[in-house]
Order: C-alpha cells, then structure tokens, then sequence
C-alpha cells in the first residue's frame, strides 16, 4: 500500500516539476522549445529533491536542541541521504507484505535466534534492508512484516505481530524470537506483549521509539498519531500495564539528535536498559553501521 502511493506521489511531484520547468523556460527564461524541456526534466528532478529536503529541514530545525553543535549539522546532512535512500530506493519497490531472511550459517555453527523487524510510522518492510541483512549474516533468521493499514489505531498492529511471531517460530523450529522495532514498531510490540505477554520473548529492543510521546505529533491527525502525542492517555496506559519482568526485557537505543521522536533524552522506560547515540536522525538509526552492529551484538548475546 505504502509503496504504491510513494510511487504515485513521486510520479505527480516529477511532472509537476517537468511542467512548471518547461512553462519557466518557455515564458520566464525565453529558451528554445528543446532547452525548455531540459530545464523541465532538470526540474522534474529538482522538485522531489527540494521537498524532500524542506521536510528534513523543518523537522531538524523544530527538533533542534539548544546547545546545537557540529554533530547536529553531521545528523541533519546525514539524515537528509538517509530519507533519500529509504523513501526513493527502498521503500516505493516493496512487492510484498513482508521479507523472510533464512540464517546464513558454516556449519557446525547453530543459527541465532529468529529475530522480527517491525518498521514506523508511514514506512514498510523494506526500510530494514541492511539491518536485515547484517542481521542473516551473523546467523540469525529474519522476518520484516509492513504494518497495515497506515493509519489506525497501534492496538490493530498486536494482530499482525501475532501472527509473524507464529511464522517466525513455525519457520524456524524456535521457541522463542527477539523483537525490534523501530520508531511506532516499538510501541506497536510493546501493545503486542500487552495483549500476548512476554512467555515467547528473550529481548526487545527500539530504536528511537516514542515511549513518552514525540512533541511533534502535536496535531493529531490519525489515530496512531493520536496515540504518539507527547505524554498521551494511551502511552500512560500502555506504561502501567507493563510488568518489570516484561521491562527487563526490553533495551531502548536513543539519539540525542533525532529529529521526529524529541524529547528524545526523555524516551526511557523504568526497568529498561538505555544506550544512547549521537549525531544521528532518526532515520539514520535503520541505516548507521554503529547501530547495525550494536543491534547485532545485542541480539547475539542472548545466543550466547
């Protein structure tokens, strides 16, 4: 669904920007017809570009924390390639709801635990591509599910994550799995455990997930939306239906310089284990080889 509609939205912004390109050249720069349409297809590409880059800008600068130094720049020009490479290469090309990766082993090593990736908001399975990989390569089987539909309510995601969790085991012969999630996929696990509980589990861990709400969900226009606001009634309900033992379970990853999930040095849970980055967004957190390898180091220990 998601892939569908990035395809579609970037076809219009392409041939609004070929359009208005085009119309420039003809009437404002008095070009040729065929120096027209170059400046219209220059344009059909710039538009998306800019967009795209005026939406990392405005969420990097509301986000911006008041002692801003030189590894904000590093997260806001690393984040603007990250949205490049997730929404334009990965995300509009999904051609299926989810992606099952088979451990890649040598013999006589046993693989790891089955691990399930569970994506955010307006995002699908393939934003996890490299961390799924990482993940197969240190021998551990991978399951990526899309949460649909987009915009519904997070207790309508513990359905899917039900039945992934059964693939996964099925699949693989396992016992138990290790859940991550990232951004909403966090609080999407944390609503599974609620209504499933924790007996299949060995650890969970979120990558810049909003466990107190993010501020920049102040409009609340979906219901998962809705439930993300900062310090909403459904996270505190989430957070007092919680057991320490299913807390102990779970480890949080934060960046100081995320830009949709702020504030971010607020997003700890009692009983969770935090480690915390810096110089990243928060679309950089799926893509960064620190956090891949933390990720993948975590995940081992239980392994071990």
């Amino acid at each position: 669904m998601l892939a569908k509609l990035l395809r579609r939205l970037y076809l219009f912004q392409m041939l609004t920007g070929a359009l208005l390109g085009t119309f420039a050249g003809l009437n404002w720069l008095q070009t040729s017809g065929s120096k027209a349409l170059l400046f219209g297809a220059f344009c059909a590409v710039l538009l998306p570009l800019l967009l795209q880059f005026g939406m990392i800008a405005y969420t990097m600068i509301k986000s911006r924390p008041a002692n801003a130094n030189a590894l904000w720049w590093y997260a806001f020009w690393g984040e603007f390639l990250a949205a490049l490479q997730i929404y334009w290469l990965q995300l509009p090309w999904a051609r299926q709801k989810s992606s099952f990766i088979p451990a890649h082993t040598v013999a006589p090593v046993e693989p790891g635990l089955p691990v399930l990736l569970v994506h955010g908001y307006v995002c699908n399975h393939r934003v996890w591509d490299k961390m799924g990989q990482a993940l197969q390569q240190a021998g551990h089987p991978v399951l990526a599910i899309d949460l649909e539909p987009l915009f519904t309510s997070i207790d309508d995601y513990a359905n899917l994550i039900e039945q992934a969790v059964q693939e996964l085991l099925a699949k693989t012969g396992a016992s138990q799995v290790q859940l991550l999630g990232h951004s909403m996929g966090g609080l999407a696990i944390r609503a599974w455990l609620r209504v499933h509980g924790s007996a299949r589990v060995t650890q969970v861990i979120t990558l810049g997930t909003p466990h107190q709400g993010t501020q920049i969900a102040s409009m609340a226009i979906t219901p998962n939306v809705a439930q993300m606001a900062w310090h909403s009634a459904w996270l505190h309900d989430l957070q007092a239906q919680e057991t320490p033992a299913v807390r102990s379970l779970m480890h949080l990853a934060l960046t100081h310089h995320d830009n949709i999930v702020y504030e971010q040095r607020a997003q700890r849970l009692e009983g969770a284990t935090v480690t915390e980055f810096e110089g990243l967004g928060h679309l950089q957190l799926c893509l960064d080889p620190g956090v891949i390898d933390w990720v993948v180091q975590q995940l081992g220990q239980a392994h071990d």
